[in-house]
């Protein structure tokens, strides 16, 4: 088992290459597009809400832990009624991502503290570091690929390790997409749970974006460009612990960044464009137009009516009627699950997903 080292012990000037400062460059201007691109949507919690949906799914995709759109958002609405498994899980995603995101932006910080909140949501338990020896890493064909550091006390070390880098700009002289990549990698590396680091070091990449002030929001999502090139993300971890081949894995991790933010870039801009149509046509159609309403159909793909009595303040009549109209002039798409009813913003779902409801659905 290789010694892992903490990450100041890299020197920051060897990631000041032609190849890799101009993918930075790249990644960079696509990344404060985005950011500006998301500041521009008149409530930035509708994208809080959708895209991390979006996320939690994809990101539990790595991990085999694999749902349809439609089981997900009906658990979102649903969550008290018997759904899939794999759902449920994902659904604990997105409230860790929400955990952590609280927790960065009431702290200005990062920490192991946040780290393990952020795991203990996605796997409901409370295990805290690991204490015990025998976590190792297998690849094709159940070979191990990489034992991470067996002693619980070299865990702690390294994650506190880990929290300086995180936390100190000034130990390491190197841009944040840089150090985020840096991060990732180690903190994979070191496997410091029993279970749940795959997800848990995709949620901190994005928090450590808004913690730099490079995001106001958590709304770059990496994790649908490793599910595509999951063969190379996996080979290109190894081949840091095997070769020393950081600047390969940089790169990668670079230009997962610039292709997921023109990708969030397009999503948010279908989705304003979406959103100002059925604001206008909600408000030229029908008397009860609000913001809150047109709020409350873009924040759940799937909305249902206790939804729209909470956001809207009124009776559980009156939001039915509501969405019974809005139904009738073509704007949502009614379903049912059990006794009860939900409501399908179909366009808003085919920009999240890139796919129509099957036939059962529809």
């Amino acid at each position: 088992m290789a010694e892992i080292l903490p990450l100041t012990a890299l020197r920051p000037e060897r990631f000041d290459r032609p190849d890799i400062l101009k993918q930075l460059n790249a990644a960079s201007r696509r990344l404060a597009e985005l950011k500006g691109v998301a500041a521009s949507m008149p409530n930035q919690g509708i994208l809080i809400s959708t895209l991390g949906l979006q996320e939690a799914k994809d990101s539990s995709a790595i991990e085999n832990i694999v749902t349809t759109h439609d089981e997900l958002f009906r658990e979102a609405a649903f969550p008290d009624v018997a759904g899939s498994a794999a759902a449920k899980e994902v659904a604990h995603y997105r409230q860790a991502l929400r955990t952590g995101f609280e927790a960065v932006l009431d702290s200005g910080l990062l920490t192991n503290n946040h780290i393990l909140q952020i795991q203990a949501e996605l796997e409901r338990n409370r295990a805290g570091f690991r204490r015990l020896p025998g976590t190792v890493l297998k690849g094709e064909g159940g070979r191990v690929v990489h034992t991470p550091p067996q002693d619980a006390a070299v865990v702690e070390k390294l994650m506190a390790d880990i929290e300086r880098f995180i936390n100190d700009d000034a130990l390491f002289d190197a841009d944040p997409l840089v150090k985020m990549a840096l991060i990732h990698h180690q903190f994979e590396s070191i496997h410091p749970f029993y279970d749940g680091n795959g997800r848990t070091g995709r949620i901190i990449n994005v928090l450590y974006l808004v913690k730099q002030g490079l995001l106001d929001i958590p709304v770059l999502y990496l994790s649908r460009h490793i599910v595509r090139t999951k063969a190379d993300y996996y080979r290109l971890l190894q081949e840091v612990r095997d070769n020393d081949a950081w600047e390969d894995w940089v790169r990668y991790m670079l230009t997962a960044v610039e292709h997921t933010a023109a990708e969030g870039i397009a999503t948010i801009q279908a989705i304003k464009v979406l959103l100002m149509d059925y604001k206008h046509r909600i408000r030229a159609g029908h008397r009860f137009y609000s913001q809150d309403l047109v709020n409350n159909l873009f924040s759940y793909p799937y909305t249902k009516i206790e939804f729209i009595q909470h956001d809207l303040k009124v009776s559980r009549l009156t939001a039915t009627k509501y969405l019974e109209a809005l139904t009738k002039t073509g704007f949502l798409h009614k379903r049912k699950v059990g006794r009860s009813n939900y409501y399908i913003n179909l366009p808003l779902y085919r920009i999240l997903t890139g796919e129509a409801l099957s036939a059962e659905q529809e």
